[in-house]
């Protein structure tokens, strides 16, 4: 029986109903959080640093609370790089959420000191390497977790979704390991794209989204979205589109302001819900494996202790 079968309840009659959108989303979310520090390490693996710096890139800028931060030539051109060696530009446009005037210059930078395959294998190789020493080289429920990864994977489209095309183009590293984090990193940005598409589609641009994605997790706005390299007046003129759009007031939400927003992740999710059809009720499985290795991969400073799937499960909204 395929995923999509098992994820439909089967009546008396033997009629299937599809999922409803509320428990798409329920399972979207928690997967997403689940595999977040299993493949987003990457960003923070000392492994994949030590390889950027025998590219010609600079170390590790510092740490925040024990995890190696990454280095902004590095970050950019190394996740860019499963788009192939392009402009800056193309990368901002796929990253979306970055200040274009930041990420072109150190794309540049980075095409300086290397080529998209050196460096794509760079990057495969530290976070695997991280993996394997936090987890070991073939833990429990790696045999497992990759088939089920790749499950949720199976028929997913392209369209849209550039980073988790660059992924799927680039193909497997080929050890146990690496193949289960490759897959559930195209997981990862297939949401992420998704997310991108939803709100783009809602007519929010990227100082907004990062500005009401804020609000959405509780924090204040402006703190978070700093890290996206956006200047003190482009954030205020983006609040006060906000502003007069309604959807903001007084530094916080309105009514319709967390409607937007809330109404942005529900289009997410239901982006995903190829992923949770193909899982069905193998998907608790999948958790059961994942959940712990994220926190062991947590506990050991490869990952940051709260991200933003911790933010945003308790508030419902994952970015």
């Amino acid at each position: 029986m395929t995923g999509l079968l098992r994820a439909a309840i089967v009546g008396q009659t033997g009629a299937m109903t599809a999922l409803d959108d509320a428990t798409v989303s329920a399972r979207a979310r928690r997967l997403a959080g689940a595999i977040e520090p299993f493949a987003g390490q990457v960003y923070f693996a000392r492994e994949c640093h030590e390889n950027y710096e025998r590219l010609g890139f600079s170390a590790s800028p510092g740490e925040a609370n024990g995890v190696a931060l990454p280095d902004g030539p590095a970050y950019f051109t190394s996740r860019g790089s499963i788009l192939g060696q392009v402009p800056g530009e193309v990368v901002a446009s796929a990253f979306a959420v970055f200040n274009p005037a930041i990420v072109v210059p150190l794309v540049d930078v980075g095409w300086s000191l290397t080529d998209a395959a050196s460096i794509r294998a760079a990057r495969s190789d530290g976070a695997t390497a991280q993996l394997e020493r936090i987890l070991g080289e073939e833990p429990d429920g790696i045999g497992r977790a990759t088939a089920l990864l790749d499950q949720a994977s199976a028929g997913l489209r392209p369209e849209g979704r550039p980073l988790f095309a660059g992924l799927v183009s680039n193909g497997r590293p080929g050890n146990p390991m690496g193949d289960a984090w490759h897959l559930a990193d195209r997981l990862r940005e297939y949401r992420g794209d998704s997310h991108t598409a939803a709100w783009i589609s809602a007519g929010i641009d990227a100082t907004e989204i990062g500005l009401l994605t804020e609000l959405f997790w509780g924090l204040p706005m402006r703190s978070y979205i700093r890290s996206r390299a956006w200047s003190a007046d482009e954030l205020d003129t983006a609040e006060s589109r906000l502003v007069d759009r309604g959807l903001a007031a007084n530094g916080g939400f309105t009514d319709l302001g967390r409607e937007v927003r809330e109404g942005v992740e529900q289009v997410t999710d239901r982006q995903c819900r190829p992923v949770v059809e193909n899982l069905g009720e193998d998907l608790d499985e999948l958790l059961a494996i994942l959940e712990p290795w994220g926190a062991a991969i947590r506990d050991a400073g490869g990952y940051l202790a709260s991200g933003p799937h911790d933010l945003a499960r308790s508030t419902g909204s994952t970015t």
